[in-house]
């Protein structure tokens, strides 16, 4: 009977050993600076263009730059943290202008995050681990529930990835290992446009390549009033599409 209990206790260790190795092999994940990987002087060029209303919103136009963010310095934030600090610069696509500036974005490193500050808003871009399926609240440091919200399309966001470590192309350039983080798709109500009626449009998505960082970006909103007339896309309609060119 001993022997009996001895042999119950082993093949429940082993059963368990089994179990937990199977579970971590599951969720065996990738760094996120594998696909994010920063350094101060990177440059990274894209081809942005840019949605906005015009003519007091009778239409959305496509605006078409060169783009560049520059990896400019590091700073340590009040919880210790490492912080890069990027300045976009853009031109005509021509590339006969000087390059401009345009804005200023962070991007907060942390043991389980990449955070990345826009205009004020800070989405989580990235999270641990980086296996297919997985996926988060991206909005949660982001005001989208009281009432002086501007941003409320940006609620309940659940970003996750798709299409772990496979290839994706990009202006005929092709990365070999890629994330896919999904965003948001909705349209509300559903069903195709109709200059008659109300509607609002959300769609985001972006793309990373392991060593490279960021190689496509899309993102759209807008809101189309019908009331009070004349119908027209509200003035904080606006998207980003941006589509990697290159890096130096």
């Amino acid at each position: 009977m001993k022997h009996l209990f001895y042999l119950i206790v082993v093949f429940a260790f082993c059963y368990l050993a089994i179990g937990c190795k199977k579970q971590t092999e599951d969720f065996k994940s990738a760094s996120l600076q594998d696909y994010y990987p920063l350094q101060v002087g990177k440059n990274y060029l894209y081809r942005l263009d840019s949605t906005v209303p015009f003519s007091f919103g009778s239409r959305l136009i496509v605006k078409s730059y060169q783009a560049k963010d520059s990896v400019e310095s590091t700073f340590t934030d009040i919880q210790g943290r490492k912080v890069f600090r990027i300045f976009r610069t853009i031109r005509d696509t021509a590339g006969n202008q000087p390059w401009r500036f345009a804005a200023t974005y962070t991007a907060t490193v942390t043991p389980t995050t990449i955070e990345y500050v826009d205009n004020n808003k800070r989405f989580v871009k990235l999270h641990l681990p980086v296996v297919e399926g997985y996926s988060w609240k991206a909005h949660s440091y982001i005001d989208t529930k009281s009432i002086n919200s501007l941003v409320p399309y940006l609620d309940e966001w659940e970003y996750a990835y798709q299409n772990v470590e496979q290839p994706y192309t990009v202006r005929n350039i092709t990365f070999d290992s890629t994330i896919y983080v999904f965003q948001h798709n909705e349209t509300s109500p559903p069903g195709p446009f109709d200059p008659n009626n109300y509607q609002q449009r959300n769609f985001g998505v972006e793309v990373y390549a392991k060593g490279v960082g960021l190689i496509y970006k899309e993102f759209l909103h807008w809101t189309y009033q019908t009331t009070p007339p004349p119908a027209k896309y509200e003035d904080a309609s606006y998207g980003v599409k941006l589509q990697f060119t290159g890096t130096y």
